[in-house]
Order: structure tokens, then C-alpha cells, then sequence
């Protein structure tokens, strides 16, 4: 297990926010892995976080396994396999301040979609793109997943304008980003993630994620739900900026 406490001043919050993430204040837990890039490699960040999702995940399918779409599914799956592929072979080939400075691009990419869609909704031409454009959104979410555990702006960018009812919504939501997890289980077996190090790092957090899942679904009910989400997405904008400055540094 990791001993730096330096390291958990910042895992323990990355892993709040995750509960948070899956207890209803959906997208907040796309900071966690940035967070974590800030005092380790990025590739053995996401190995870390990757069993804590899958433990997360869980509960999530369960509550919400009779409500899916199998449409979004079967368009958007097969094209996200392909992303995750793509995104080991990049993970595998460069440098790690190269995947330090892609982690970056795409937290400041999220955090500034994220704060454009509070302002302006989201967009609603996409519901009249067919099928394929689904499996294409699926390959970037697929890529995006891979390289910093944040597949929702492309997968966001196509489902959410076809007015899928919500409970729908959530269930297809969740198995979608469990069946993403799972895909990506050789991949980060490849890369030489599952150490005894990191899975024991990652047991010892996840009590820490599945309480803070629960205390999600308390807060989602009573506070200020724009106020919050601005904050994490502009951190997200500011980590990504420290990131991207660190690498190239």
C-alpha cells in the first residue's frame, strides 16, 4: 500500500468525490483522477481508481438494471471498445508527461464543457444524428475513459438531447460506464497496474468511496446544486492548467 500521506491528503477527497459523482451530483467525479496526477503517475492513478469504480459500479446497475436503453447501448459500446483500445496503445507508447498533459487537456476540455451547458443547456441537434454518429461519440468517450476516467462529455454530447426518460437514463447511464470499466480491466492488466500496492491502496480507499456514496445521495437533496458544480468545474479547468504546465516544465 502507499504510504505518502501526502498522497492520501489528496486520494481521500479524489475518492469523495467519486461517492459524490455516483450518488447523484453527477460529473464532479471527473476531478478525482487530476487530483491524483498531481503526486502520481498518471497511468498508475487511473489503475488505482479503476477498482474503486468497479466497486461503485455495482451498486449503481443493481438499482437501476431493469431501466435501460439498449439502443444508446448497442451504438455507443462497440465504438467505445475502440476508444479504450486506442487509449491503452497511446498509454503504452508515450511518455508520462505526455499522458500527464492529456489528462490535463481533457479535465480542462470537461470542466469548460460543463460550465457552457450550465449556461446554455445542452445542445439538441444531436437528436436528429443517426446511429453511427452514437458509435463515433462512443469511440472518443471510449478514448477519454482510458486515458482519465471521464467518459461522459461525448457520450453526454449524443444521449442526452434524445430526451431518454430518467430513470432510463440513469440505468443505461451506469451500465454503460460499468460495462466501460470492465473493458478497460485488460488493458490496465497490460500496463502493469493490478500491483499488490496499488490494489491494497485501492481497498484501503474504497470504504471512503462507498460512504461517500451514500452521503451523495443525501447532499444531491439539499444544497446548492449550481454553486457546487461551478466550483469543481472550474477547479477542473485549474488542475488541468497545473498539469499541463508541470509536464511541459
Amino acid at each position: 500500500m502507499i504510504q505518502d500521506p501526502i498522497f492520501y491528503l489528496l486520494a481521500v477527497p479524489a475518492v469523495i468525490l467519486l461517492g459524490f459523482s455516483k450518488g447523484g451530483l453527477a460529473g464532479v467525479g471527473s476531478l478525482s483522477l487530476p487530483m491524483l496526477v498531481l503526486v502520481i503517475d498518471p497511468v498508475r492513478a487511473a489503475g488505482i481508481l479503476l477498482p474503486i469504480l468497479i466497486g461503485q459500479d455495482v451498486v449503481s446497475v443493481w438499482s437501476f438494471r431493469r431501466h435501460l436503453n439498449w439502443y444508446v447501448l448497442g451504438w455507443t459500446l462497440p465504438g467505445a471498445t475502440l476508444g479504450i483500445l486506442t487509449g491503452y496503445l497511446v498509454a503504452a507508447s508515450v511518455s508520462s508527461a505526455a499522458v500527464m498533459s492529456l489528462v490535463g487537456a481533457i479535465s480542462i476540455s470537461f470542466g469548460a464543457y460543463r460550465l457552457w451547458t450550465e449556461r446554455h443547456g445542452v445542445p439538441t441537434a444531436s437528436v436528429l444524428l443517426p446511429g453511427w454518429v452514437g458509435s463515433l461519440a462512443g469511440v472518443v468517450s471510449g478514448f477519454t475513459s482510458q486515458i482519465a476516467h471521464a467518459a461522459a462529455p461525448p457520450f453526454q454530447l449524443w444521449v442526452l438531447p434524445r430526451r431518454v426518460p430518467r430513470d432510463v437514463l440513469i440505468g443505461t447511464w451506469a451500465v454503460y460506464f460499468a460495462a466501460l470499466n470492465w473493458i478497460k480491466v485488460p488493458a490496465f492488466a497490460a500496463l502493469g497496474q493490478f500491483t499488490a500496492t496499488n490494489m491494497l491502496t485501492a481497498a484501503a480507499l474504497l470504504p471512503v468511496a462507498i460512504g461517500s456514496t451514500f452521503a451523495g445521495v443525501w447532499l444531491v437533496r439539499g444544497i446548492d446544486g449550481e454553486r457546487f458544480y461551478k466550483i469543481i468545474y472550474r477547479l477542473m479547468i485549474l488542475v488541468g492548467v497545473i498539469l499541463i504546465g508541470e509536464a511541459v516544465l
